[in-house]
């Protein structure tokens, strides 16, 4: 899962790993033992949630057809998705046939456990029963986020009680939990174990602490809150999730008089024509009358132009629109989304309301509030040690972002005219911010975003990527579009091989594009296929979600470098999962890795688009085939501390605001006015975290914060910050080598793959990094990275 990046887009969720996220739609990853089935937004990756039986909103199991059974695409699973024929229609039958096996199969297991049944009886055979459930769903999670549709979302948001209720079942069972406190028990000595057991006593573990905390330990009406709690928070967070994609495909503000856009990119003028142009089809053609023929092609030079809050759109207005009216109507209806400003699709209620529930569902489980539970699963010790880490950044970052914002408002006051005048301005507003950084980058390394985006077209981008990791991985990508069916034409799909064995080892998919009809924001990886020995699955394949620029007519979706950078985020997330050598399913890939470690390799691979060789096996005009001009690869370079400061303590502020509402934020207090409200802790943090920037009395970012409130992020967004430590100083393992040393980089980056990217969640986080660097991580790698030192 992308973490929230830019200037521009203060509260866009530019979307992972998923769950690789929030993605913003949320990840859907299932993490540890006993959340195989994955849930988009409710049942999020740190979670694996039972079962218990049909919803009452779910088609009867003795209303579904022997015939309907037959041909349900959902439930044909013995290779890849049926994309072409699935319909919305489809989820309701299979759910049902599914949860009814499930119970059936679960039921008779529970039967069979006893103090010594041994392992391979036990969590194999939990992974062969909730297998075929976590297959459907995740099909119709990922549908839910990129081909949305009133009828998916109501079929979704149908099954899904029955969904989450099932899984509860597991969780929550004694005999499980009994037959695997057993086999703990049974074990000797950690030293010296194979790797095939140190797989097993992590997946053992992961289970028992998972139970622990879905309830396992409850009985009756503190059980059945629990159980309570858990089915609401799930619908919440859907709802949440709902809202904001809603609340952001309903505004559009058209543009006519050419002077607002004077000086505007003209890529970004091509997309807004072409989102006018599509508007006015829709338009003609949606009573059936009239066809795409009828409409006329905008004019990118005369316009109109139609300008969005999807995520180019909205980071090219504040990056730059020369008109501070345009930007800033852009900029509030962005930051008061999903908010009591549209009651219809308002947020605010649900925050609280989540917040409330998942300080009751901790203290259930003994905890004093939801931050201590979420940690109990993560590599931080506790809130305090994320603090520490938070405020040793900030000491270095804040000095640098208030000196930052200085020269940005002092550009801003000499070539800005009167209006930025100390008289008529006593400091920039928010939608002024981005739109002058841009101006001072450009001041100050003489290069432009649109001047970079014809070298970095995504045919070309991805060639370079997978060039890379031939280079330092030993693996080989090759295209195999038409082997699997798609959900939009501009779906692709990759094989890749391990170079030495020419064996097949995994294959994923992209969808690189924005679609703002039916696609949520962000950028994500997701699981399609994950690696199980126990269900017979040796080729894991994965979903790569992004939003990028989309191609305008003749022209390739030329990339902004931001673009370019999230690419290798998600394909980094996307590597842990397909290059894993781990065969238990729930510590294979991305599965059983602590929270706060799992954008170690995402964060890792951003890296590399300052890498010489890297930025040159893609970095090349798409017209002329011309190499980036070598001034302009150092200008870029030059740039990559540019408002490091700014950009850290934005991280920084988010993430010790989310800890900060689930650790001492009283949500009661705060709904009924007797204590603070959530954007009084959010003001109240900011002034901590970013004081150079406190939010506008309207702000309303939380109600778009989806990592959070409808992803896995919860109690967990300093994961970034925690796994960029990490991360930083595993790119530093390349740089000791030297980057120019050849052999020793495919070294270093042959021991990266059998570490970090081979073990998955079959062996702790610490000790994984440790098996790689030497030794445990330093932050003076990132300070250095981010020109902090």
């Amino acid at each position: 899962l992308m973490k929230i990046t830019s200037t521009a887009a203060t509260a866009l969720c530019v979307m992972a790993s998923y769950s690789v996220g929030a993605r913003a739609f949320s990840t859907l990853v299932s993490r540890s033992a006993l959340s195989r089935v994955r849930n988009s937004a409710a049942v999020s990756r740190s979670h694996r949630v039972p079962l218990a039986m049909v919803s009452s909103t779910a088609t009867p199991a003795d209303a579904v057809t022997d015939g309907a059974v037959a041909s349900n695409p959902l439930l044909a699973q013995e290779g890849l998705p049926k994309f072409s024929i699935i319909s919305p229609s489809d989820l309701g039958p299979a759910v049902s046939h599914l949860l009814t096996k499930l119970d059936s199969d679960f039921s008779a297991l529970e039967e069979t456990l006893k103090a010594d049944t041994p392992y391979d009886q036990v969590l194999p055979a939990i992974e062969r029963i909730q297998s075929p459930l976590g297959y459907a769903w995740g099909v119709a999670g990922h549908l839910n986020g990129v081909k949305n549709g009133d009828e998916l979302r109501k079929a979704y948001e149908e099954n899904q009680p029955g969904v989450v209720q099932a899984m509860t079942k597991f969780s929550q069972s004694r005999a499980l939990y009994d037959a695997l406190v057993s086999i703990k028990e049974s074990w000797g000595p950690s030293e010296d174990i194979s790797f095939e057991e140190s797989q097993q006593r992590r997946a053992v573990e992961n289970s028992l602490r998972e139970m622990t905390l879905g309830g396992v330990g409850l009985d009756g009406a503190e059980k059945e809150r629990f159980n309570e709690i858990k089915m609401r928070i799930a619908e919440l967070s859907t709802k949440f999730s709902n809202h904001v994609l809603d609340a952001t495909k309903d505004f559009s503000l058209t543009v006519t008089d050419a002077a607002d856009l004077e000086g505007v990119p003209s890529s970004a003028k091509a997309m807004w024509a072409n989102a006018h142009y599509m508007h006015l089809v829709a338009e003609k053609t949606k009573d059936g009358e009239g066809t795409a023929e009828d409409v006329e092609q905008v004019d990118p030079a005369t316009g109109p132009w139609r300008l969005s809050l999807d995520g180019p759109s909205y980071v090219a207005t504040l990056s730059h629109v020369p008109s501070r009216s345009v930007r800033e109507k852009v900029y509030r209806a962005y930051l008061t989304r999903a908010s009591e400003f549209d009651e219809e699709k308002n947020n605010v209620p649900i925050i609280y309301e989540i917040l409330r529930l998942k300080e009751e569902r901790a203290k259930l489980l003994g905890f004093s509030n939801f931050a201590e539970l979420s940690l109990a699963a993560k590599m931080a010790p506790s809130v305090a040690a994320v603090e520490e880490l938070s405020d040793f950044i900030l000491q270095k970052s804040l000095p640098a972002a208030e000196k930052e914002l200085q020269e940005v408002l002092a550009l801003a006051r000499a070539k800005g005219g009167d209006e930025y005048s100390d008289a008529n301005l006593d400091k920039l507003k928010p939608w002024d911010t981005t739109f002058w950084s841009e101006r001072l980058k450009e001041s100050k390394f003489d290069l432009t975003a649109e001047q970079l985006r014809p070298y970095f077209a995504l045919p070309a981008v991805l060639d370079g990527m997978f060039g890379l990791v031939d280079r330092i991985f030993n693996v080989e990508v090759k295209a195999a579009d038409g082997e699997a069916e798609v959900w939009n034409p501009d779906v692709r799909f990759f094989n890749i091989y391990d170079k030495d064995t020419k064996e097949h080892i995994s294959s994923f998919y992209l969808d690189p594009y924005s679609r703002p009809a039916d696609k949520r924001g962000g950028a994500w990886m997701d699981v399609c296929i994950g690696k199980s020995e126990a269900c017979d699955q040796k080729i894991p394949v994965a979903y790569l979600t992004c939003n990028g620029s989309p191609p305008v007519g003749d022209t390739p979706s030329l990339m902004t470098f931001n673009e370019v950078e999230t690419l290798f985020h998600e394909f980094g997330h996307g590597l842990q999962h397909m290059l894993t050598k781990a065969n238990v399913g729930d510590v294979a890939g991305i599965n059983g890795v602590e929270w706060d470690a799992v954008e170690l390799p995402s964060q890792f691979m951003e890296n590399w688009c300052y890498d010489r060789p890297t930025v040159y096996g893609f970095a090349k005009h798409y017209e002329t085939g011309e190499p980036l001009p070598e001034e302009m690869f150092e200008k870029l370079k030059e740039q990559k501390t540019f408002n490091a400061g700014m950009m850290a303590c934005r991280q920084l502020l988010f993430g010790q605001l989310d800890l900060e509402l689930h650790s001492n934020f009283d949500p009661v207090k705060g709904e009924s006015g007797e204590g603070e409200s959530i954007f009084d802790v959010q003001k109240r943090m900011a002034a901590k975290y970013s004081p150079y920037n406190m939010p506008l009395d309207e702000d309303r970012f939380l109600c778009g914060f989806s990592h959070i409130f409808a992803g896995g992020y919860a109690a967990g967004y300093y994961s970034y910050k925690w796994a960029e430590v990490m991360s930083a100083d595993a790119f530093g393992a390349f740089e000791d080598v030297g980057l120019d040393n050849e052999e020793q980089v495919k070294e270093v980056g042959m021991r990266f793959r059998d570490t970090v990217l081979s073990l998955g969640g079959g062996v702790e986080p610490m000790d994984v990094f440790k098996r790689f660097r030497g030794r445990e991580p330093n932050p003076e790698a990132l300070l250095r990275h981010n020109g902090l030192a």
